[in-house]
């Protein structure tokens, strides 16, 4: 699987994560997780400790996790699942409908307002749909502002919150 990606930027290229790059997609996360605390972003500091290592790597194994790349270098990630992880049974209930989750999300910081993540948004969706699903999902700490805004700038509506975090939807 290869798509491009435009950002202001150059094109980048999505594909399915392999093991090899495990390491790389584990340090750009914990980076991002490390840069959200810093900031007083209250997200992603489970990942920072070293907490979803596993599970990051098992999503690797699954291949549900997908890496962005620019001249061979990874400038960003994300997994899509399509079931309920226990993270995704806590926040939104046991729902037996079909749906993609979103999950870890991450751009390198020089990527940020490049247009990079609106355009993994729209991959994200057209991938959903040639999935023959009709419901994307995803979590973010309800008080990370930029990223509520940047959600529902995508299209997305909020369905409520759970545990300090914002619930949204978009179904395509």
């Amino acid at each position: 699987m290869l798509n491009n990606i435009n950002s202001s930027h150059g094109k980048c290229q999505v594909s399915i994560t392999t093991s090899d790059e495990a390491d790389q997609i584990i340090y750009l996360l914990k980076d991002v997780a490390h840069w959200l605390k810093e900031n007083d972003v209250d997200q992603w500091g489970f990942l920072a400790e070293g907490g979803d290592d596993e599970e990051i790597k098992q999503a690797i194994q699954n291949q549900e996790t997908f890496s962005v790349k620019r001249g061979g270098e990874i400038v960003a990630t994300y997994t899509l699942y399509k079931e309920q992880t226990a993270w995704d049974r806590h926040l939104w209930g046991d729902l037996k409908d079909e749906a993609i989750y979103l999950h870890r999300l991450a751009l390198i910081r020089p990527e940020i307002g490049s247009g990079l993540g609106k355009g993994l948004m729209q991959w994200i969706e057209n991938y959903t749909k040639g999935e023959g699903i009709h419901t994307l999902r995803l979590d973010c700490v309800e008080n990370n502002i930029k990223l509520n805004s940047f959600y529902m700038h995508n299209g997305f509506e909020k369905q409520g919150t759970n545990h300090a975090f914002s619930l949204y939807q978009k179904d395509l």
